[in-house]
């Protein structure tokens, strides 16, 4: 039996008719459906899994109701499963959570006929190193992120590519940013946009008191090291802008690519660049 798992955002409204209505469409075409906690209170009698254990099922694909936050937190409860994720926009702006309600059934059924796109999007695997000891690993869709915390001071920090000295940044932070996560924080902080299949990746300095510190984009075969030299009282790690963990003078944030990758289901007939022009009011011909 083909198993999907749905995973969305709590206590969105459109929930309260989405869900069930999904469910009965899924469970007429031959579907095993298993769901998170946030999605199992409109959907009762559903089977029930805690998003932690939704890899061990292995189901054959994963929606996702929501935004782009949900679908960031679905990528890394899946990521090193490699299940196949359809997004599906409950939220704003959705780059990644492309699909909208009008479109959710039409795209299922295209799903059915296999006539989807499988897009493999990259991911970071971080390391928190402290006093030579790793204390935290991180796995990230959209970027790792070194910033000061409440504080109207700078972070100071160093940045290294494969132990090449690279450049001291006294800034609000600094942000470690894969293909996917251009068009997030790292852009709203003056990144470029790259295509989600680019290999590289990109280092961009948040607020610098340097006006010619610039994004840098650099292969994704490199490590990438951040080390903190000083902080103001607090400064903090971030990861796809939901985990966080204070870190201290000395610390060392290590970033390379992760052997796993997320894939994205969409329409074959909707490019990334028709995603930017619709997202960014680029305008059409």
């Amino acid at each position: 039996m083909k198993t999907v798992a749905l995973i969305s955002k709590p206590e969105k409204p459109e929930l309260h008719t989405v869900a069930p209505k999904l469910v009965e469409w899924l469970t007429a075409r031959g579907y095993s459906v298993l769901a998170d906690s946030d999605t199992a209170v409109y959907v009762p009698g559903v089977n029930k899994v805690e998003r932690s254990e939704i890899a061990a099922n292995k189901p054959d694909f994963v929606i996702v109701l929501g935004g782009d936050g949900t679908l960031l937190a679905a990528a890394r409860s899946v990521a090193r499963a490699e299940i196949p994720i359809l997004g599906v926009n409950l939220g704003s702006l959705g780059f990644l959570t492309e699909v909208s309600l009008d479109e959710l059934y039409k795209t299922l059924e295209a799903v059915e006929r296999h006539d989807v796109a499988h897009e493999a999007r990259s991911m970071l695997e971080c390391r928190l190193v402290r006093d030579g000891k790793t204390v935290a690993e991180y796995i990230a869709l959209n970027d790792i992120v070194i910033t000061k915390g409440a504080i109207a001071r700078l972070t100071e920090v160093d940045v290294t590519v494969d132990g090449r000295f690279v450049a001291n940044y006294k800034a609000d932070g600094v942000i470690v940013a894969t293909p996917t996560g251009s068009t997030a924080y790292s852009l709203a902080a003056g990144g470029p946009v790259l295509e989600p299949t680019v290999d590289a990746f990109i280092i961009t300095p948040v607020s610098p008191h340097a006006l010619t510190n610039r994004p840098l984009v650099v292969r994704d075969s490199a490590e990438i090291a951040v080390i903190v030299r000083s902080t103001p009282d607090e400064a903090f790690i971030t990861v796809d802008g939901q985990r966080g963990e204070q870190v201290f003078q000395g610390d060392q944030v290590l970033c390379r690519k992760s052997a796993h990758k997320i894939h994205l289901l969409r329409l074959s007939s909707r490019t990334f660049f028709d995603v930017l022009r619709t997202k960014l009011k680029w305008g059409e011909r």
